[in-house]
């Protein structure tokens, strides 16, 4: 019996998912349709469904994690299976499997939310635009202690203002300016950032491009706009559970993932960026030609120091008050 359970018991394959509604739908039903297989799908948030993959080790029930990303899951390896899709060369060169476990598929970057009409002539492409004075007191952020999207746009600051060293006095120089225009105001939550803007109580907020696009995307006075001195693309991954009941339906769940349909699909659809080279975007999505990365960026470094960025931001925090 035991024997059994390494082949692929048919059409079927089970999906752990901390993507949104509308991805996970995007692709696992059109996958349905297109493969005869059936998915089935556990929805919960990135921390529970890792949980999960590591408790089940020893008798794994899902077959793809279809959560986190390459720097967070780095140290968890040993949960997953080898597999470099035959789709990796056409993804951008930045953000191709190179470990053979983690591979990305979207992404999601680091963006401004800018409110129009609050905006009138002010000019605000990037983080320098943001110690204009006129914007004191009318920029929203969230505490990068709390939040994995104010955490993103700290890091992309860094970055940029330290020009590819988030550890030298320039950033943190920068930093101290900045935390000086949030008059100390912060966000207690990441929705409240771009609510705030689009209903008109803050002029900017640093967020990230799904939300903000979606309010593009639904009609609302704001744009999104991404620095000029370079953005941060977090990108998503897609992991097979290793001694997974369904490899090969599992293989095939990802090679369909990155497949020109589905990149193409979410790009003209969704508010989510595909990473395969050229992929389509709908005209409320800003055009990759137009968008600069952070230089020097680092995902793994990062995520392996995010104690020592979150405890410094917290002692200039403290000192601008």
């Amino acid at each position: 019996k035991k024997q059994a359970a390494k082949t692929d018991s048919g059409k079927e394959l089970t999906v752990y998912t901390a993507r949104s509604e509308t991805l996970n739908n995007a692709v696992i039903q059109n996958f349905e349709k297109d493969t005869g297989i059936k998915v089935n799908v556990v929805v919960a948030g990135t921390g529970e469904v890792v949980k999960r993959v590591a408790s089940e080790k020893d008798n794994p029930l899902g077959d793809v994690l279809w959560a986190g990303s390459e720097a967070m899951l780095a140290s968890k390896q040993d949960l997953f299976e080898k597999y470099v899709s035959s789709e990796n060369d056409k993804m951008m060169p930045e953000f191709r499997n190179t470990t053979g476990y983690f591979t990305p598929a979207f992404s999601d970057p680091t963006v401004f939310i800018v409110n129009k009409k609050l905006k009138g002539d002010m000019k605000i492409e990037g983080f320098a635009d943001l110690l204009n004075p006129a914007l004191k007191g009318r920029i929203s952020f969230g505490d990068p202690v709390n939040s994995s999207s104010a955490f993103q746009s700290l890091a992309c600051m860094l970055y940029d203002m330290g020009n590819g060293d988030p550890f030298s006095s320039s950033a943190w120089d920068y930093v101290d300016k900045f935390l000086k225009q949030l008059n100390g105001k912060m966000a207690n939550s990441s929705s409240q950032v771009f609510k705030g803007v689009a209903g008109g109580e803050y002029v900017v907020g640093l967020t990230w491009e799904d939300p903000a696009a979606n309010l593009v995307k639904s009609g609302a006075d704001v744009e999104v706009v991404f620095p000029k001195e370079g953005a941060l693309y977090a990108p998503q991954s897609v992991q097979i559970i290793k001694n997974c009941k369904h490899p090969e339906n599992a293989r095939k769940f990802i090679d369909y993932m990155l497949s020109e349909k589905i990149q193409n699909l979410v790009g003209t659809t969704l508010t989510v960026r595909p990473l395969r080279l050229g992929a389509k975007l709908a005209d409320y999505m800003t055009p990759d030609s137009k968008i600069k990365l952070a230089p020097k960026y680092d995902e793994k470094w990062v995520s392996q120091n995010k104690d020592k960025f979150t405890k410094t931001f917290t002692e200039h925090l403290e000192k601008s008050l």
